[in-house]
């Protein structure tokens, strides 16, 4: 075991340890000790993430009067990170936490259930589109087509970019050799140069450490620090200020339940679920931003240097990204119609992301 490897366990047990403490609340007075326990795995490999999930879940059996237990498991586990969907369909999981944008081998329009790059932009974005514009209906049926349940959206937070070199300009992306969750993101850095490499997260620290990626995005700086990133990189890369990243601005996670196990529920333990994944959403993105804070100053200690794209670089990204937008969306009936309900609410309004000019000449399979 190396020196580097050491620190690094050391460091996550210790962030663990400090993660959001035990959450407490009462019991449903109407819940029956029935004994349904799920097993569920998340794609958090350790750090904050880990232990505000496991946190989470070792709530639901007080909270359910024991009608429901939550028997965590973290990343590769049981399953690899991108076997998770199988592993519900099979009935070797009950339930699922991943980062939605796995989904997109199995369901196309999850490019759009999550962030993708220069589209919106803030976690209250996501809820108007899923509670108040239909996004969760289609979500749901999408879901149900392959035999799930998707229970709803679980908020994070940004995603930021670890670098052996300085990026100070959409240039300086040019013959690295990047890791990226694949799909929409993956294109839109392959299209400015980067020579991209799809990953797991729990894969990440090994391959900047051997040297097999010199550039990698992951989600954000608590849960990088404690995976050790600040001692195999130099520079984390950012957007302007206030536009925390360009590519992946909100990182979107789920409760996603295979449809046996859901319909198992009674009508009111649906519902507890529902509103305790609301619950979970609330939690783990305040708690992550909290640790957020704190981390900064970790990796300013450790030395880490932070740079910033310009705003010219996100107009000259945005240039790239909107005919990747409709490309993607024009794969598929289902995406389409998803991103033309975020396309309508950028371009309102309310938000004013895109112009009319910035869309001319393309159009929408609907």
């Amino acid at each position: 075991m190396t020196q580097k490897t050491t620190t690094r366990r050391g460091a996550l047990r210790a962030f663990a340890a400090a993660g959001a403490s035990t959450l407490a609340a009462p019991h449903i007075a109407s819940a029956q000790a029935n004994g349904t326990t799920w097993k569920i795995q998340t794609s958090w490999p350790g750090g904050a993430g880990l232990q505000i999930f496991k946190d989470w879940c070792a709530t639901i059996v007080e909270k359910t009067g024991g009608e429901l237990a939550l028997q965590p498991f973290g990343a590769n586990d049981v399953v690899g990170d991108f076997q998770l969907y199988d592993a519900v369909k099979n009935g070797v999981l009950d339930a699922v936490n991943p980062f939605t944008i796995y989904a997109q081998g199995i369901i196309p329009a999850a490019t759009f259930l999550t962030s993708y790059p220069l589209g919106l932009r803030n976690p209250h974005e996501f809820d108007v589109f899923y509670y108040g514009l239909g996004g969760l209906e289609i979500a749901r049926e999408l879901y149900a087509a392959q035999g799930m349940y998707f229970v709803g959206p679980v908020h994070h937070g940004p995603n930021i970019i670890h670098s052996k070199v300085p990026i100070r300009s959409i240039d300086d992306f040019r013959g690295r050799k990047m890791r990226l969750p694949g799909g929409m993101v993956a294109e839109i850095f392959t299209e400015i140069g980067a020579e991209t490499t799809v990953l797991p997260g729990s894969e990440i620290f090994p391959a900047l450490e051997k040297g097999t990626i010199d550039v990698a995005d992951y989600v954000g700086p608590a849960v990088n620090y404690a995976l050790g990133f600040s001692q195999v990189t130099k520079y984390i890369s950012m957007g302007p200020p206030g536009f925390m990243s360009v590519y992946q601005p909100v990182d979107i996670m789920d409760i996603t339940v295979s449809q046996s196990s859901w319909d198992a529920l009674s009508p009111a333990m649906k519902q507890f679920v529902e509103m305790e994944t609301h619950v979970y959403s609330d939690l783990h993105h305040a708690a992550i931003q909290k640790a957020d804070q704190e981390a900064w100053a970790k990796f300013e200690a450790d030395g880490t240097e932070i740079t910033r794209l310009s705003q010219d670089d996100v107009e000259l990204l945005t240039e790239v990204a909107v005919p990747i937008w409709f490309n993607y969306a024009n794969r598929d009936k289902d995406a389409a119609r998803v991103f033309k309900i975020q396309l309508d609410y950028m371009m309102s309004g309310s938000l004013g992301y895109v112009t009319p000019e910035q869309i001319e000449g393309l159009t929408l399979d609907l």
